[in-house]
């Protein structure tokens, strides 16, 4: 029985690149008896191997002409898009789909949309809006080190808790600390205490000089007259300005649930670790406030313009549930929405409350809003000891002592280096005291 074989289309090429130019050299009689040939093994039609065999010579590889789609969205549209995403503080594609639809009567107003565009920018999907707005992002990556320690105070009387995941009614929230130092920790500097409701991600930030309890007791207690319903439980790592008996009593004499994640686990208070960078850290950096007056101007961002900016105009997403697909994590998120839109569709916000602030969203600008918030950043930067420090570099007797003291310090690495028995002394000496905490921490 004769067996059909099909050759793949690698061997038809590489056939008719052997047989092409024995074909171009040979007579008549002996082209068409490779013609023959050459139709029998690779079973093609005789006018088509014809075409193949006086037409161009074949290269090794086949070159795929790449047919170019056409520009769907033009350079206005993209134009207007990157304003909307640089005044919402540059959102993830999925927060700037849906947060399109609900700046639109004022994108209307600033932009002058005609029909056409307007049906163009709440086409486009997340997708393009990452591919046309890539040339523009920037991504700026550094670590924080916190700069709490654990308290040993009523630890066993704040229980530890870690099922956040499953809260469906808001006032559960995770509180934290961000410090403002600076490259240096000592003295008194400024801190953001930052609540976020763990339901409606609805957040509230507010600065403190130190960490004393009574500082962050009143602000706790201003944070919770603020919110749009009422504060029924805080949770918090296991810092000493959190875990002690001040802020323990005024918990439980507002029926306020306390309680605390596990030490070390920063996972447990993922909500408000995410809520440090995005509402904290990427609006005041990492230089150093250690002022009265620079958390009066900090406060008065996060009192006024901040709030009403990051919970009544930007949506957010929150994820719904996680499946294994064999080895691999998928995770579901809910569609988009802001702050303000959960705390609605809540019954256990205050309505007059809720009915004040769609008032006050209807009244304001986000552009304007927007504006106003990076107007306020800058004052505020001026208050930093950076600013300070580089304003201060022009007078002669600052120079003056910059000069000295990088003089002292070419000095001591001199020294440093001419004895080499002083420098292996330090050495260790720091080895012996990373030792003895490690084996500290062994016992332990």
């Amino acid at each position: 029985m004769e067996v059909s074989y099909m050759m793949t289309c690698a061997s038809r090429r590489e056939y008719l690149r052997r047989v092409y130019l024995r074909y171009q050299q040979a007579s008549w009689a002996e082209r068409q008896r490779i013609l023959d040939e050459f139709c029998a093994t690779c079973a093609y039609n005789r006018k088509y191997a014809i075409r193949l065999l006086n037409g161009p010579p074949p290269s090794a590889k086949p070159v795929r002409r790449r047919r170019r789609r056409g520009v769907t969205y033009r350079s206005r549209v993209i134009a207007i898009l990157r304003a909307v995403w640089e005044t919402a503080d540059y959102p993830w594609s999925v927060r700037l789909k849906a947060l399109l639809p609900e700046w639109m009567p004022w994108i209307r107003r600033r932009f002058r949309l005609q029909p056409r565009l307007e049906r163009q920018l709440l086409a486009i999907s997340p997708r393009s809006m990452d591919y046309r707005l890539r040339p523009y992002k920037r991504v700026l990556r550094r670590r924080l080190y916190g700069r709490t320690k654990p308290g040993t105070l009523l630890k066993h009387h704040i229980p530890v808790k870690t099922d956040h995941w499953d809260v469906k009614v808001p006032g559960f929230t995770e509180i934290d600390l961000v410090s403002h130092s600076g490259n240096s920790a000592a003295g008194d500097f400024c801190y953001s205490l930052n609540v976020t409701d763990i339901h409606t991600a609805w957040t509230e930030t507010r600065a403190v000089l130190g960490r004393g309890q009574e500082g962050i007791r009143q602000a706790l207690e201003e944070i919770r007259q603020a919110l749009p319903f009422p504060l029924q439980g805080v949770d918090s790592d296991n810092g000493s300005e959190f875990i002690n008996a001040q802020l323990f009593r005024y918990c439980r004499s507002r029926a306020i649930q306390f309680t605390r994640g596990r030490p070390y686990k920063k996972d447990d208070n993922a909500h408000i670790e995410q809520k440090n960078w995005t509402h904290v850290r990427r609006l005041l950096g990492y230089v150093r406030y250690d002022s009265g007056a620079a958390r009066e101007a900090i406060n008065d961002l996060y009192r006024n313009e901040l709030r009403l900016f990051q919970n009544l105009f930007l949506p957010s997403v929150k994820l719904a549930k996680k499946e294994r697909v064999g080895s691999r994590l998928r995770r579901r998120y809910e569609e988009p929405a802001t702050p303000l839109q959960r705390v609605a569709a809540s019954p256990q916000a205050d309505p007059e409350r809720v009915a004040a602030l769609r008032q006050q969203r209807e009244e304001l600008d986000p552009f304007q809003l927007s504006a106003r918030v990076q107007a306020k950043l800058e004052e505020i930067f001026r208050l930093s000891r950076e600013a300070r420090g580089q304003a201060g570099r022009g007078h002669p007797a600052a120079a003056q002592r910059s000069s000295a003291n990088g003089t002292e310090a070419a000095r001591s690495q001199a020294a440093r280096q001419r004895n080499p028995r002083r420098r292996g002394r330090r050495r260790f000496r720091r080895r012996q005291s990373s030792w003895r905490t490690i084996a500290s921490r062994v016992r332990v």
